[in-house]
């Protein structure tokens, strides 16, 4: 009855920590079945360790789940074929009003896809002295034993990817309503045929991302510039009466769907009051994959 009665202690313990460990594994990872995985491997080397004397068991399972995450990187690196391919990550689809205890946790603080598409092109290292120090405050110090390197040297990985991340995924606007406005306004204009319109709610330098169509879902089409998103828009306008409001990793966005299907989920990131880049994906195997629980399709 005792081991019975550890066993259960433990596992409760464990569920405390769950949420914040797939928010780290989602981050390093950008693959919600992949996160999932690190967290099921945390546990099992839980319940085959003897952590009696560990005092900080939350830190204790971060080191673990990270060093699972680190360990995919590396693996997912030597298998790319094009070390400059761009990989979207899996979206966190949800109402504009969460209630999920897990799903809570992985929204707070959420990052958008267009930052998780940037943490693609980093080095695992990089990846993970980032999103450890910059996104959940571990100390390099704490950091430097996993990538076997000094407490400076992680530093500069830190500092090198934060570079890359400011000038690459400018941080959205705060106020939620302030970004749906501007996202309705986008589908306002394109419904509307008005080029114009669309122009003036996008940045002279949005970058559209899409994941492509069926059997390319790891090659991503890229656009730039706001006359050529504009244009892209307005090819799709169709499609307008099918968009249904969603948050998209915490921010304004939407699914699109027709006849119970789901044909695109698209993420917004509004900074300054201009659209500064789309993700969309309309890979039907990834859209088949998504928990749309709760979004109307």
């Amino acid at each position: 009855m005792r081991d019975v009665d550890g066993h259960e202690l433990l596992a409760e313990r464990f569920e405390e920590h769950r949420g914040h460990l797939k928010a780290v594994a989602y981050r390093m990872l950008g693959s919600l079945s992949e996160a999932e995985d690190a967290v099921q491997e945390a546990w099992l080397r839980l319940g085959r360790s003897d952590v009696g004397a560990v005092e900080n068991l939350g830190g204790w399972l971060t080191t673990v789940v990270s060093r699972l995450c680190l360990d995919a990187l590396r693996s997912r690196a030597t298998r790319r074929e094009d070390p400059l391919e761009t990989f979207i990550p899996d979206p966190i689809v949800s109402r504009e009003t969460v209630t999920d205890p897990e799903q809570q946790a992985m929204l707070a603080d959420a990052v958008g896809l267009a930052l998780l598409v940037v943490l693609e092109s980093l080095s695992p290292a990089e990846r993970l002295s980032f999103v450890l120090h910059d996104m959940f405050a571990v100390p390099f110090d704490e950091i430097a034993p996993l990538l076997e390197k000094t407490p400076a040297a992680v530093r500069q990985l830190a500092s090198r990817a934060r570079r890359r991340v400011q000038g690459q995924a400018p941080a959205p606007d705060p106020d939620l309503v302030e970004q749906r406005r501007v996202v309705d306004a986008f589908f306002a204009a394109a419904r509307e045929g008005d080029f114009d319109a669309l122009v003036s709610v996008l940045h002279p330098d949005i970058v559209l991302r899409s994941d492509g169509s069926a059997g390319r879902a790891r090659q991503t089409v890229v656009l730039n510039g706001a006359r050529t998103v504009a244009s892209q828009a307005l090819m799709f306008s169709g499609l307008s009466p099918f968009v249904r409001p969603a948050l998209v990793n915490g921010a304004a966005g939407v699914v699109v769907s027709a006849k119970g299907r789901p044909l695109s989920v698209m993420a917004f990131t509004v900074t300054d009051g201009l659209i500064v880049s789309i993700t969309a994906i309309g890979n039907p195997d990834r859209l088949a994959s998504l928990d749309l629980a709760g979004i109307e399709v």
